[in-house]
Formats: C-alpha cells, sequence, structure tokens
C-alpha cells in the first residue's frame, strides 16, 4: 500500500473511536487503529508475505506435575455443580527471556477422553483470549454485573471439545516476559512461534492429548494468527525429530484476512445496510481501488463522509445498544441469550480481584483486554498462507456475524472470493430449533457460513448457533438443513 493509503486507514479508525464514547470504545479497535497508524510511521511493521523460516530446534521444558498443580480447585463466584475439570497457568516458551504465556483450560463434561482439543485465539492484534473467547464468548461461564459471581452457558464449545483459551503473545493479559525488549519485538512471526512453542510444551505437560484431533479457531485479527500458526505446524511436522500435532483443521470468524479487501467489503457493507448514501457509496466505489491497493485524495474524503454518515453507533453490532452504567439496563446480564453491552466492564472487575488471580495460578497482575506494544510484522494479506493450507489438506472454515460492521460479511465474501475456488455445495440455509441459523456454501477447500444475528463475537450474541455451526464444523459436515 502507498504512504496515502496508510493515511486514509489511519483516517478510518480514528473517525471509529471518534464515534464511541469513551467508557464503550473496544479495545480491539484501538489496537487495529494502532497497527494501521503504525503502518506510517518511520519504522513500519515488515508489511511483506509471511513466510515461514525457523530454526529447527524448538524449546521444551520439564513439564512434570505441572497439570496436577495447574488443576483448578474453584472459581470464585463459580455456580453450583460443576461438573468439568478446568486448569490454568503458565507455559514457559523462552527460559533465557523469562517469557511465558498464561493458559485456561476447559475440559469437556462429557466423554472428554473422546473429544477433540481446540484452541481459541482472539485478535487484536494483542488482546486477551481469557478476557473476551473464555468469559463473554464461548466458555463455560459469564460473569454477573456484580464483577465477584459467574453463571453458566450452556452453550459453551467445551460441549463438544476440550478447549484452550491462550493469552498471546507476551504481554498479553497475564501472559508476560521478564525481558522488557521482548515487547517490542512483538510481530505476525514472534506470535505464531511462541504459540508453537506453548502448544508443544503445553502437550508435554498434558500428554493424553498429543494423539488428539487438533482444531484452531479464532476472530478478527486471529484471521492473521491462526492460519500462520496452523502452517507452523504443518510445516513443523514435516521434522521427523519434532513433536506430530494433529491439525485437522481451523475456523475463523469475521476475520481480517486482506488489507484491501476487508475495506472494499465494509464500505458494501456500510451502503447495503443503509449506514451510507447513495453518493457516498458511488463516489467511494469510483475513486477508492480496492484491487491494487490505491486511494486517491478524493477517495479518502468520500470514505471520511462515510464515517461521518454512519454516526454514533457500535461498529461490532449495529443494532447493539452502547454500555450505559449509569442509565437503565437495556439487557439481562444473567442469560447467555442477552448479551449485556457493558460485559467488559464486569470481566475486568472480576479478573482483577485478588482471590480469582490466585485461584487462576496468575501472578499479580493490573489485567487488561489488550496489550499496549508496536507490532513489528504484519502482512497486508494473507491469502497466499490460506492457500498454503488448502494445498496441504487443512479444512478452513470462515464463518461470519452478520450484524458486524467492523469485519463484516462482505469483508469475508470478498476474501474467498479472491482464492478464486470452485463451488462444491451450493448457498443455502441452515437451520437450528427449526429457524434459520445462517448461511453456507461450499467451496473446494473452504467452507463460508453466516451466523444470522451475530455480531463481531459471534458466540456473545448467538451462543446457540454458533454451538450448532462448530459442532458441525468438528465433525466435518455442513450446518445442518433443517
Amino acid at each position: 500500500m502507498t504512504v496515502l493509503a496508510f493515511t486514509k486507514l489511519l483516517v478510518l479508525f480514528t473517525l471509529y473511536q471518534l464515534a464511541l464514547p469513551i467508557s464503550c470504545r473496544a479495545n480491539q479497535l484501538d489496537n487495529l487503529k494502532k497497527l494501521i497508524e503504525s503502518r506510517k510511521s518511520r519504522n513500519p511493521p515488515n508489511s511483506k508475505p509471511w513466510n515461514l523460516e525457523k530454526a529447527s530446534c524448538v524449546y521444551v521444558g520439564p513439564q512434570e506435575g505441572l497439570m496436577k498443580a495447574d488443576k483448578i480447585t474453584a472459581l470464585p463466584g463459580q455456580p453450583d455443580r460443576v461438573d468439568f475439570d478446568q486448569y490454568s497457568g503458565y507455559v514457559t516458551v523462552d527460559p533465557k527471556a523469562g517469557r511465558a504465556l498464561f493458559y485456561y483450560f476447559v475440559e469437556s463434561p462429557r466423554n472428554s477422553s473422546t473429544k477433540p482439543l481446540v484452541l481459541w485465539l482472539n485478535g487484536g492484534p494483542g488482546c486477551s483470549s481469557l478476557g473476551y473467547g473464555a468469559m463473554e464468548e464461548l466458555g463455560p461461564f459469564r460473569v454477573h454485573s456484580d464483577g465477584k459471581t459467574l453463571y453458566r452457558n450452556d452453550y459453551a464449545w467445551s460441549n463438544v471439545a476440550n478447549v484452550i483459551f491462550l493469552e498471546s503473545p507476551a504481554g498479553v493479559g497475564f501472559s508476560y516476559s521478564n525481558t522488557s525488549s521482548d515487547y517490542a519485538k512483538t510481530g505476525d512471526n514472534s506470535t505464531a512461534d511462541d504459540s508453537y512453542t506453548f502448544l508443544v510444551n503445553w502437550l508435554e505437560r498434558f500428554p493424553q492429548y498429543k494423539t488428539r484431533d487438533f482444531y484452531i479457531t479464532g476472530e478478527s485479527y486471529a484471521g492473521h494468527y491462526v492460519p500462520q500458526l496452523a502452517y507452523t505446524i504443518v510445516s513443523r511436522n514435516k521434522n521427523p525429530n519434532q513433536m506430530r500435532i494433529n491439525l485437522k483443521g481451523i475456523a475463523i470468524g469475521n476475520a481480517w484476512v486482506d488489507d484491501n479487501t476487508c475495506l472494499k467489503g465494509m464500505y458494501e457493507y456500510f451502503w447495503t445496510h443503509a449506514l451510507n448514501s447513495d453518493e457516498t457509496h458511488a463516489g467511494i466505489m469510483k475513486n477508492c481501488d480496492f484491487v491494487a491497493g490505491k486511494f486517491s485524495i478524493a477517495c479518502e474524503e468520500y470514505q471520511n463522509r462515510g464515517h461521518q454518515e454512519h454516526g454514533d453507533l457500535d461498529i461490532y453490532n449495529i443494532y447493539a445498544p452502547f454500555c450505559n452504567p449509569t442509565g437503565p439496563k437495556s439487557r439481562s446480564s444473567d442469560s447467555v441469550h442477552d448479551f449485556d453491552p457493558c460485559s467488559d466492564d464486569y470481566v475486568d472487575s472480576y479478573l482483577n480481584r485478588p482471590e480469582v488471580q490466585l485461584a487462576l495460578h496468575a501472578k499479580p497482575t493490573q489485567w487488561s483486554f489488550c496489550g499496549d506494544f508496536p507490532w513489528t510484522d504484519s502482512p497486508a494479506t494473507i491469502l497466499p498462507t490460506i492457500q498454503q493450507l488448502i494445498a496441504s489438506g487443512i479444512h478452513i472454515w470462515v464463518y461470519s456475524g452478520d450484524i458486524d460492521g467492523r469485519v463484516p460479511v462482505t469483508s469475508s465474501r470478498y476474501s474467498v472470493n479472491a482464492l478464486n475456488l470452485p463451488v462444491e455445495t451450493a448457498w443455502r440455509p441452515w437451520y437450528t430449533n427449526g429457524e434459520v441459523g445462517g448461511y453456507v456454501v461450499g467451496y473446494k477447500g473452504v467452507t463460508l457460513t453466516t451466523i444470522r444475528g451475530a455480531g463481531h463475537t459471534v458466540p456473545s450474541y448467538e451462543p446457540e448457533r454458533a454451538l450448532t455451526f462448530i459442532s458441525a464444523f468438528l465433525q466435518g459436515q455442513l450446518p445442518p438443513v433443517s
């Protein structure tokens, strides 16, 4: 991209931020804005296509007895009759630097020994899979408005899998490094490296999962994390002296995978959902070259107008209310069917309670949703990596909540279409409890599915539908016809 293109991206993310009340600004949005801003700095992140050029040696530390030590007796405020085992703690990925990643692991309540292993990664870049994924989306619990007690998520993905939530890279959540310079060197490559080293060591700590079917899932900037980690595994598995990880597939939700297609899809979404005028949309499509990544001054002006036109709304769910702690509650905080817009506040309060950090085996930390550090490398597109995964036979799903304006379904469709894959299963609806849960189309190597009524964090808004599609993904089937 040109400097003008980077300037344009910075402007649009700044407009996003200014459109939101201070109490409701999303940390994920802030971090993506910072990444785009860094692209136009004097020392921009490396934006060359991501490639695997790694040394063959991977650190493996002693793990004996650590699984038992990591077992959680009970989380403070958890409901009665918890019928599954849960673990959390640190896995060292670089003993010389003192770098360690924090994880939270939930075993399935039923037949855990026969269910697959799933790793969940949130995006940002640099945001917490514990705070978002585990506590607000697909984990076994949600946090009450008191910030002290938990209630069950009946649609947790642990119903169908054993799930690891990884706070990665170091500097996110409870993960840390004793070498402060590590934070200045963080990027896509180091994140994939450390996540792979984490997995190898975690599987040594939990050896019963070494041969289990393994899947990687995530959302948003995990559109980078997940394919890159998957390709690292595929490449490392070729080394006969390296542990072989039984990777079967990946699923990425509302995923940022290609700068140009994601931007084009965003503006298409604004227009088709009555957030922009005809004139503004026509101006954007005429003056912005989303194929070559070239953006004129006129393009920038029309984009600025587009962000002004859509006004003050939650771009992650264009129909959701803002969090208003002092006003009347518009959502229930004790039902997973009604996502509370103030959930970030409840989770932040809960994870910063000393007794909670003690129960999680975490170091005393001022926990926050996202780390604040520069990002050193980030390719403009991850599509070549996805193509390599398709060639390797890895099962790939791209899923999209259809009321997210941030990385909308149109962005996902443009990104998948850029792969030029033949259709094997025609577009059709799929169902949950007799209602349309979304739509699905099967390409050769990639499945694209939408989730009706879901925002950027799909399981937050439509937990039952999210469980339906992830169950199908793990079974190697398309979501149900009826």
